[in-house]
């Protein structure tokens, strides 16, 4: 992310002058951004619409919640917000034609010059409502193909079913696609390999959703005990039973080690029940500290980052944030997660569901308590080298034709 995009940086710290590029660039466009959760669209996408506006640009941003604080949020910035239909997990073809139908008609009333959808039902459904609503420019942030396209679900027949019907959809949503960005190299291979796309060009490569070193800045780590942290939805493909697992195992030789979790419940059919939570909490294997729109205070509050992700991962958003606020990380050595990790330098990957080579990985935290600080410092340099949310945004913009 460096060379014609890092030229347009301003002082460090702050982004690039982006309503000056917009001047010199393209004319002012109506945008729709459409999210599959809400929440995400300031938690993920914040700085980037804030871009966009200052680019010139007019921006609509599109939600299934209709969240009192997103819809604030957008407005402080000038991003207007529209509720639609949509389910976030399942496949039902009723939910998915009003989803569709729906996209359609706010796109006819809009008139939107350029769809940027993110993650697989926005980019499938906005993808095929934009194509009908015939609007010029469709761009794609593909932030992880997911689990349909893991080895894992490719060696069940009804996972293979899944995936080529996933395909078929992704084609049709993508066709005459702008551009299309991928967040890791085993996505990247497989929008090519499944030939997604005629035209292998509209592919870019980006880091990620890249992370705001200055909102998630720098924090020394905690003295004292060693304080385990993961933060994730609450589903079983991010390896939170491995972490639990693991955690037992430590506890046998580290009684005093502590392992917290933080995320929100999810509708998901893989998601953890709130009884299985209750139970973990009770056994004491691991202290639960719910949801919260602010990650800041419990990634301070650590010393170590786990994510034993074995989800298809894009790049994942909670470790660029503990990468941002200096933590060594724990996880998985699987597209996605790997990409955050350089090996004994600034944390350690391990073999997916191996509870064992997390527990292993764990203890050598505990046992050398100065390796997480140092590794955490390494960290920060690697959020700083390449995650900076600036240097991501200028990039999507630039290939988007929008500055």
């Amino acid at each position: 992310m460096h060379g014609v995009e890092s030229e347009l940086r301003s002082r460090p710290g702050e982004g690039p002058d982006y309503a000056e590029a917009g001047k010199v660039g393209t004319a002012p466009r109506k945008i729709a951004v459409i999210s599959s959760y809400s929440p995400s669209l300031t938690n993920f996408r914040y700085e980037l619409l804030k871009r966009m506006v200052e680019a010139g640009h007019s921006v609509t941003a599109f939600g299934p919640e209709d969240d009192a604080a997103v819809r604030g949020d957008l407005a402080k910035i000038g991003v207007a917000f529209v509720v639609i239909p949509m389910a976030r997990a399942g496949l039902n073809p009723l939910q998915d034609i009003a989803t569709v139908s729906a996209l359609l008609k706010h796109f006819r009333k809009l008139r939107p010059d350029v769809v940027v959808p993110y993650t697989m039902k926005p980019i499938i459904y906005a993808g095929i409502a934009g194509r009908l609503a015939k609007i010029p420019s469709r761009c794609f942030l593909i932030t992880g193909l997911g689990h349909v396209f893991s080895d894992s679900c490719g060696a069940t027949l009804k996972g293979k079913f899944m995936r080529a019907a996933s395909v078929l959809l992704y084609r049709i949503a993508l066709s005459g696609a702008k551009v299309i960005f991928t967040y890791n190299e085993a996505d990247d291979k497989d929008v090519k390999h499944y030939r997604m796309t005629t035209d292998d060009t509209k592919i870019c490569r980006v880091p990620g959703s890249g992370i705001d070193l200055v909102h998630f800045g720098y924090q020394p780590p905690p003295s004292g005990r060693c304080v385990f942290l993961l933060i994730a939805r609450l589903l079983t493909d991010k390896g939170i039973h491995d972490y639990v697992d693991a955690a037992r195992l430590v506890k046998r030789t580290v009684p005093d080690a502590e392992f917290r979790l933080l995320g929100q419940f999810d509708p998901n059919p893989a998601a953890i029940s709130r009884k299985q939570i209750q139970d973990w909490s009770s056994e004491g294997v691991i202290k639960y500290l719910g949801e919260t729109r602010d990650v800041r205070p419990y990634l301070a509050d650590c010393n170590v980052f786990v994510l034993p992700s074995y989800y298809r991962e894009g790049i994942p958003r909670s470790i660029l944030e503990a990468l941002s606020t200096g933590r060594a990380v724990i996880t998985t050595d699987l597209p996605g997660c790997r990409e955050t990790v350089i090996q004994n330098v600034n944390g350690l990957l391990v073999p997916p569901r191996n509870a064992k080579a997390l527990a292993d990985a764990m203890l050598s935290f505990v046992r050398d308590p100065t390796a997480a600080a140092q590794m955490g410092l390494e960290s920060r340099r690697v959020a700083q080298q390449k995650f900076d949310v600036h240097d991501v945004n200028k990039t999507l913009l630039l290939r988007m034709g929008l500055v």
